[in-house]
C-alpha cells in the first residue's frame, strides 16, 4: 500500500544519504550536476528576454535549432574525447569555465552594449550573446555524455538513480525559486548568479580530479604492498 511505498522511498533516500555523506566524490558529482543542471535550466527559461530585452523581432525557430545543432556538435565533440581516452575530470574543467564565461556575456552586454530601438532586428548585442549561447549549447551537449561517464566510474549502479534524484530536490526547488521571481531580478543578475555556479562547478570538478587521483594512487599503493613477498 502507500504506507509500505513511503517506507520504501524513505529506505532509499537514507541509502542514498549514507552514501553520499561516506564518499567524496559522489557528493561532488552531484553538487556538479546540480550546479550545471540549475544553469541550463535557467538559461533555457532566459534566453528569449536576453535576445529581445526591447521586443526585438528575432528569429525564434532558427535560433532555437541552432542550439540544437550546437548541443549535437558538442555531443561530437565529447564522443571524440571519450574514445580517445581523454581523462574526462581534466576537460570538464575547461567546459565549466567556458559555460561560466558565456553566460557572463549577457552581464557584459548590458552594460558595454547600447540598447536597440524598440521593435528592431537583433542588436549587436544581442548576436554577441548569441554566439556565446551557442557555445554554452555545445558544452552542454559535451556535459552529459561526460556526467554519464563520471556517474558510471563513482556511484554504485544499484544505488545510482535514487542518489541522483536526491540531488535533483535542490536542484527543482533552485529552478522553481528563479521562475518565481524572475521579474523581480533584472536578467542581467539572473546570468551572473549562473555563471558563477558554473564557475564553481569548475572549482569542484577540479576538487573531484584531485580525489580521484588521490583515491588511485592509495589504492595502487596498497595492490603493490600486497603483491610483494614477505621477508624472511
Amino acid at each position: 500500500g502507500d504506507a509500505s511505498e513511503g517506507k520504501d522511498l524513505m529506505a532509499q533516500f537514507k541509502v542514498a544519504a549514507k552514501a553520499i555523506a561516506s564518499d567524496e566524490k559522489i557528493a561532488l558529482l552531484g553538487a556538479i550536476q546540480s550546479l550545471f543542471e540549475g544553469s541550463m535550466y535557467t538559461f533555457v527559461f532566459l534566453w528569449t528576454p536576453a535576445l529581445s530585452p526591447n521586443d526585438e523581432d528575432i528569429p525564434h525557430g532558427f535560433i532555437f535549432a541552432t542550439f540544437m545543432l550546437s548541443s549535437m556538435l558538442g555531443s561530437s565533440i565529447a564522443s571524440r574525447l571519450l574514445a580517445r581516452k581523454m581523462k574526462v575530470e581534466g576537460y570538464m574543467q575547461i567546459v565549466f569555465l567556458i559555460s561560466a564565461f558565456t553566460l557572463f556575456l549577457p552581464v557584459v552586454t548590458n552594460f558595454i552594449v547600447p540598447p536597440a530601438e524598440k521593435g528592431s532586428s537583433i542588436s549587436f548585442g544581442g548576436c554577441l550573446q548569441l554566439l556565446g549561447f551557442c557555445i554554452f549549447e555545445s558544452c552542454v551537449g559535451i556535459f552529459w555524455p561526460s556526467i554519464m561517464k563520471m556517474r558510471s566510474q563513482y556511484i554504485p549502479e544499484e544505488a545510482r538513480s535514487t542518489i541522483m534524484n536526491f540531488f535533483r530536490i535542490p536542484l527543482n526547488l533552485f529552478v522553481c525559486v528563479v521562475l518565481y521571481n524572475v521579474n523581480a531580478f533584472p536578467i542581467a543578475v539572473m546570468f551572473g548568479m549562473c555563471s558563477i555556479f558554473l564557475f564553481i562547478a569548475a572549482i569542484l570538478q577540479r576538487r573531484l580530479m584531485f580525489v580521484s587521483d588521490l583515491h588511485r594512487a592509495t589504492k595502487a599503493t596498497e595492490m603493490t604492498a600486497e603483491d610483494e613477498p614477505l621477508n624472511p
